[in-house]
């Protein structure tokens, strides 16, 4: 297990928390400690940290690689920040993107013909991880001259019924 500042933060106020808790119940100040300290990992990982994991929108990043992209279709939310960030298919051509992600799943609109464009590509990245989301992910590829011009992530509003 790796000590990082903000576990160590996070640990020590669960313990405070259980450590005021237990003073409530009994005055014995060894007897509080002694149940504070075998009651704060058992709290801390079992209500704490699932409770942080699934109201933060923390979310972990990967490296893309075009076998998990076409394979593992939940991990592409997690590639599509090295994808932006790093301007990977920049300048690429439409057969380069469609060999590394496979064909587009749709075509994005055009304004300026008003219809949709073949030179507007889509995908699907999922959901992006956490409680209370209804926002789709998805990555835009534009071309211009059969090269890749921008690439971008926008949200898509799904509903549940």
């Amino acid at each position: 297990m790796i000590l990082t500042p903000l576990f160590t933060v996070f640990l020590v106020i669960v313990f405070v928390l259980v450590w005021l808790f237990t003073n409530t119940i009994d005055k014995r100040k060894w007897l509080s400690f002694l149940i504070s300290v075998l009651l704060t990992p058992i709290i801390y990982y079992f209500v704490f940290y699932p409770l942080l994991n699934i109201f933060s929108s923390y979310h972990h990043e990967k490296y893309f690689e075009s076998k998990v992209w076409n394979k593992k279709p939940a991990f592409r939310y997690e590639m599509s920040g090295h994808i932006i960030s790093d301007s990977l298919f920049i300048g690429k051509t439409k057969k380069d993107v469609e060999s590394a992600l496979g064909k587009s799943e749709w075509y994005g609109w055009d304004d300026s013909i008003k219809a949709n464009s073949s030179d507007k590509w889509n995908y699907n990245l999922g959901f992006k991880p956490g409680a209370l989301n209804n926002l789709q992910e998805c990555i835009e590829f534009e071309f211009n001259d059969n090269k890749v011009k921008t690439v971008k992530q926008y949200q898509l509003e799904q509903k549940f019924e």
